[in-house]
């Protein structure tokens, strides 16, 4: 029997902005008019927040959404504007901002049309799912809100990182193939398919997508867990319906996978796994060494407990 997959959009979580499909959205110019502006910043995307906050410029956010969980401060400190899947015209323009940054695939579509035609300067934040991507981002966001110095060290620490973690994939002889399991809707798993964050995420780690037949995230059958023969299974920790490896492993296709023989089950923060942000080349560091002991972490210019452009502020 062929494996067959099935796509469902309602089955896609609302707990991290992180795990979005590629988009094609540019990002909105920003100007130095727009920079002058950026004294009360809505903050909308968890790695939008964490870079505005490795620039030094908590005091001017003014709101974040939900899915800006770290620093923990953010949201505990700010108002929460909601999920950036479903914002509302009324929650982010009440708190009147004099600028709105917002992730690429923010929404619903309605809500960022009127946003986009207030009187307040709205940047859209690329999402690309790629060391260069995590640069561009930054520099995006300091050519808004005027943080072109801080941003350079926050990306040259950034940069240093990437660097690193190709030494790291250097030493790496045979890629692991890794599924990213989402979630089960009625026993059927939903797992990662290409162009979404766990596949960047997968492939700077120096290991392979178990699923390369299909963009996004979907249900699959049975058998195409089985014919993905995946060596480790990788979940994102979560505080409501956890995945755990006993749970997995004893689903009737992963129990026959090369990752249930082995036992490779990895658990890691969602954000800091799928957000693409600064700490994003430390997190494919830490899914590195969980899938190759070997490796180890010495490749990396240090091994700091702060996150990249702690310096920087």
């Amino acid at each position: 029997m062929r494996p067959v997959m099935r796509s469902s959009s309602r089955a896609l979580p609302t707990a991290l902005g992180a795990v979005l499909t590629a988009a094609t959205a540019l990002a909105t110019p920003a100007t130095g008019a727009m920079a002058g502006n950026a004294e009360r910043i809505v903050s909308i995307g968890g790695a939008v927040t964490e870079i505005l906050y490795s620039l030094g410029l908590a005091r001017r956010v003014v709101a974040v959404d939900s899915t800006s969980i770290y620093p923990e401060q953010a949201l505990k400190e700010k108002p929460n504007v909601g999920y950036m899947r479903a914002l509302s015209p009324e929650g982010v323009l009440g708190l009147n901002p004099s600028m709105i940054l917002a992730t690429e695939g923010s929404g619903p579509k309605e809500t960022i049309a009127v946003l986009k035609a207030a009187s307040v300067p709205y940047v859209t934040v690329p999402d690309r799912f790629t060391g260069e991507g995590i640069v561009n981002k930054i520099e995006v966001i300091a050519a808004a809100v005027d943080a072109s110095a801080r941003a350079a060290c926050l990306a040259k620490a950034v940069q240093a990182d990437l660097a690193a973690l190709t030494r790291v994939r250097g030493r790496i002889e045979k890629p692991l193939n890794v599924m990213f399991l989402l979630s089960f809707m009625n026993g059927r798993p939903m797992v990662a398919g290409r162009a979404t964050a766990a596949d960047g995420v997968i492939r700077l780690a120096g290991a392979a997508n178990a699923i390369t037949a299909y963009e996004g995230y979907k249900l699959v059958n049975d058998e195409a867990v089985i014919a993905a023969r995946p060596d480790a299974v990788l979940v994102m920790q979560r505080d409501s319906h956890p995945l755990d490896a006993k749970t997995v492993f004893q689903h009737p296709a992963f129990a026959l996978t090369p990752a249930a023989q082995e036992h490779r089950f990895i658990s890691m923060n969602g954000l800091y796994l799928l957000g693409f942000g600064p700490r994003t080349a430390l997190a494919a560091r830490d899914l590195a060494t969980s899938l190759y002991p070997d490796v180890g972490r010495d490749a990396f210019p240090s091994e700091r407990g702060a996150a990249p452009g702690e310096a920087c502020r």
